[in-house]
């Protein structure tokens, strides 16, 4: 996992968006940590930046696992953060759900891809 957070960072950086790091390498790592958990096939990122009037980080860990993640259930984050739950799974998608600017997962040939989206715009 630190080898794809430093190449991550490292791309951050070439890019131009240095400050997107912390939160880009939290949340690929949360999903690749889930991806790795539930398949046996292993999984792969990749991370795209897209110029223009939506300047965004793109994120994704595709899986050899065709079932789809669940959401948090509505008020999930709020809860976490209000009781201070300290579990030491599940809370990856939490993460994700407030973190992100936008996420969500597709089923694909052989598996699925669970993205998720920065605003870079704020970023660069």
């Amino acid at each position: 996992m630190s080898e794809t957070r430093g190449l991550l960072r490292d791309h951050l950086r070439s890019w131009g968006v240095p400050a997107l790091s912390d939160t880009a390498e939290l949340l690929a790592t949360e999903l690749l940590t889930n991806a790795l958990q539930h398949t046996a096939g292993g999984a792969v990122l990749t991370a795209t930046l897209t110029s223009g009037p939506a300047h965004r980080l793109r994120v994704e860990v595709r899986d050899s696992l065709a079932r789809r993640p669940r959401a948090p259930e509505p008020g999930a984050v709020s809860r976490a953060l209000a009781t201070g739950e300290h579990g030491t799974s599940g809370r990856g998608l939490i993460l994700v759900e407030a973190l992100a600017d936008a996420w969500g997962a597709q089923a694909q040939e052989g598996g699925k891809v669970v993205w998720f989206e920065l605003d870079a715009e704020e970023a660069a």
